[in-house]
């Protein structure tokens, strides 16, 4: 999308554009464990690209409710927007060629950045902050390192909020400036500790000062059943995910230190990437 036309879209709107535009699907988006579509969605003149995952298209999971994931990746959003960092692109719930679904608008990564990457083992560049060391597929041993960065630090506590059990290296978008997108929430906010991520780069330490305001805010909003992030929540999650977001939310706040795996649960998603 070039600059114009993003501006032209912040003017009408980009969740209008969204929610009320008419939706065309270009293609579909290979490989996804759920059934995606990249598309555009056009209104009053602007057009955008978007990625569209029907209800109807998300495989069973054992441990989350059938036909829950795309309103989970709303809620991520909105949680995002609540903290002010805009991790999360704009996301709607809406019908489509397929079914009601999710439409989150398309953001186009830097490929010349890397965000989160294997390195050989110990070549942790400066900057960046080393989680685990491992072998790949030929036996050659290698570390995941992720970049130290403000923007993934913040998406780092994003996760823990919203309980992410799916941060891949992948879901996370390198944008020109120095932004960092997370994308695929839909397996967030379950009542249990899921927490799995390759951003555990921050385990341990304390939560960054310039984070604590912005959960504070959260924590009071989360706590407000009557503020509009809690209506809209209500009616995405269920009421006792909505009371554990509050609660991850609060215990960061008491704790301020970033937690660490604690061995009940798969710390690194599979594949990484």
């Amino acid at each position: 999308m070039t600059g114009d036309v993003r501006r032209t879209a912040a003017a009408v709107g980009e969740v209008e554009v969204l929610t009320r535009g008419e939706l065309e699907l270009t293609g579909r988006v290979l490989p996804a464990s759920n059934l995606t579509f990249h598309g555009k969605v056009a209104l009053r003149g602007v057009t955008v690209r978007c990625v569209y995952k029907p209800v109807r298209g998300e495989r069973p999971l054992w441990d989350f409710p059938d036909g829950t994931l795309a309103a989970r990746e709303v809620a991520a959003h909105l949680v995002s927007e609540a903290l002010g960092w805009s991790v999360v692109p704009p996301t709607v719930l809406r019908d489509g060629p397929a079914g009601p679904g999710m439409v989150q608008l398309w953001r186009e990564p830097d490929p010349a950045q890397s965000p989160v990457d294997i390195v050989p083992l110990g070549a942790v560049r400066p900057g960046y902050r080393h989680v685990l060391d491992a072998v790949d597929g030929d036996d050659r041993p290698v570390s995941l390192v992720h970049e130290d960065t403000p923007a993934l630090r913040r998406m780092a506590v994003l996760d823990v909020v919203i309980n992410n059990a799916d941060r891949k290296g992948g879901h996370v978008l390198a944008m020109r400036g120095g932004h960092r997108h997370g994308v695929d929430h839909g397996v967030c906010f379950h009542t249990e500790d899921k927490l799995r991520t390759v951003l555990w780069g921050w385990a341990d330490e304390p939560v960054h000062p310039d984070d604590v305001a912005d959960l504070a805010t959260l924590a009071e909003t989360l706590g407000d059943p009557g503020s509009a992030l809690s209506v809209r929540l209500d009616e995405l999650l269920a009421p006792a995910e909505v009371k554990a977001t509050l609660q991850r939310c609060r215990e960061l706040l008491a704790e301020l230190r970033m937690p660490v795996p604690e061995g009940r649960w798969p710390a690194i998603p599979w594949p990484a990437f």
